[in-house]
């Protein structure tokens, strides 16, 4: 069996293995946040801006109080759950040749990935339970903006500095821009670091995809898809598995979420994928496809930044509601349409994204 082989069969099994393990852990996550009644206990009332949120609240009253938070727990719970048994699995004392290479823990590949995920997963528990016990009236709840932030920029900086000083990354692919349609490696120096956590805060701001049964879940499994993909045709076949593990978890996620969801993904998972996310963009070195792979997100995050703009500086709104996903519910799409309709541009921009990659 050729190692190319091996390892596409090894990226299977792990992604099949988290999705079981993510499974198996939902069904006993659900009962524990419903018993503690991880929900907020007044749905929000203000919007970003501080006025009054009277569309979303003709909306979404009843269940913001009503479906626990939390369900990311089982996204990265899982990951860890399978990276020590990978681990473990490994160093037994059997002699099988696939046993002892299971394992796709590695310094160059996975180690900055999964703290990443981990990392910024705790915050986002943290957020949530201030969220639910602290009262969350306002857009973000729970945790300040100013110290979510902070969190973000200091685990960026880890990330990127890791990058740069510990694997000599300093550069980024541009495709499509020198010798078309190949591209270029744009050599950045230190400010690799500087645009480490430019990209990091723009992908943390579009969080916001979080607000419809099954929207989230879906457009992350398409973005983590498409850097697993990418990761696998480079040979980082450790973090081809990471990112599909992510995937798996994701699918057995959706089963839970699907309407009528069993619980929301919220901060927990959000900003796990969040942060997950830049640092696979950057060690795949395609974070200047990011943009379009996550398509979605920028497309949220936009409607929201717009509709801000125009408030400002025009004294009216642009939609009925923010994020957009908001605005079409408000003017009559099923929340299943948007939930569906969002999924298949996820899916069409993360191919778009792979194939103007994998170009050069």
């Amino acid at each position: 069996m050729t190692d190319f082989v091996f390892n596409a069969i090894k990226i299977l099994t792990l992604t099949v293995a988290a999705s079981m393990i993510a499974f198996v852990l939902a069904n006993y996550l659900i009962p524990i946040l419903y018993k503690l009644k991880f929900w907020k206990k007044e749905a929000r009332h203000k919007t970003i801006d501080g006025k009054e949120a009277t569309v979303f609240l003709s909306m979404h009253t009843e269940k913001e109080t009503s479906v626990p938070r939390g369900g990311g727990i089982i996204i990265w719970v899982s990951i860890l759950i399978l990276v020590l048994l990978a681990f473990i699995i490994s160093i037994l004392p059997i002699d099988i040749w696939w046993l002892k290479k299971i394992n796709f823990l590695s310094r160059e590949e996975t180690w900055i990935p999964l703290f990443a995920l981990f990392s910024a997963s705790i915050i986002g528990l943290v957020d949530d339970i201030s969220v639910v016990y602290g009262g969350g009236k306002y857009i973000g709840g729970g945790l300040s903006f100013r110290t979510r932030m902070l969190y973000v920029i200091v685990i960026c900086l880890i990330g990127g500095s890791w990058l740069y000083f510990k694997l000599d990354w300093h550069s980024i692919y541009v495709p499509l821009i020198s010798n078309f349609p190949h591209g270029m490696d744009l050599n950045i120096g230190i400010f690799y670091i500087l645009l480490f956590v430019i990209v990091g805060l723009a992908s943390w701001s579009s969080g916001v995809v979080d607000g419809i049964d099954g929207l989230a879940g879906g457009v992350f499994s398409s973005i983590f898809a498409a850097f697993g993909f990418i990761a696998f045709t480079q040979g980082q076949y450790d973090l081809a598995a990471f990112c599909m593990a992510i995937f798996g978890t994701l699918f057995s996620f959706l089963w839970f979420n699907i309407p009528p969801a069993k619980f929301y993904m919220t901060e927990t998972g959000v900003l796990g994928l969040m942060m997950t996310m830049t640092v696979v963009a950057f060690a795949t070195d395609s974070v200047a496809v990011l943009p379009i792979i996550g398509g979605i997100l920028v497309i949220e995050s936009g409607s929201v930044i717009l509709q801000l703009l125009s408030k400002k500086f025009r004294k009216k709104k642009i939609w009925l509601s923010t994020p957009i996903h908001h605005h079409l519910e408000a003017i009559g799409w099923k929340p299943y349409q948007i939930t569906m309709r969002f999924w298949f541009i996820g899916v069409i921009l993360a191919m778009l994204g792979v194939a103007i990659r994998l170009i050069g």
